[in-house]
């Protein structure tokens, strides 16, 4: 029921190669990562990139202190990226998200 509500209630961006949907809640702060079939055929391919992504945001979630939150990382390129390239959205997402609270606090 969460994810649903975070996905029918939460706002989104774009961070290529992520779409980032993002909600601010009361509750203890949580992430879900995704790699969809559909684009990675492989389970090992899927895995590797859930991996780098919450591996990235692990290493960079101190951009957002102690914010309480739900947050989605759908990766959306058909291809791998490198850990660069994931890192570079992983920040500029976070770094966006933490704009957008603090501007328009809900």
């Amino acid at each position: 029921m969460r994810i649903a509500d975070l996905y029918r209630e939460g706002k989104r961006f774009v961070s290529w190669p992520l779409r980032v949907t993002w909600m601010i809640t009361e509750g203890p702060t949580q992430i879900l990562v995704w790699a969809p079939k559909s684009l990675f055929k492989r389970a090992v391919k899927r895995n590797h990139m859930r991996r780098l992504m919450r591996e990235t945001y692990r290493l960079n979630q101190e951009i957002l202190g102690d914010l309480h939150y739900q947050i989605a990382f759908n990766y959306m390129d058909k291809e791998e990226q490198p850990y660069a390239v994931v890192e570079k959205a992983i920040k500029k997402a976070l770094k966006k998200f933490y704009d957008e609270v603090f501007r328009f606090p809900c």
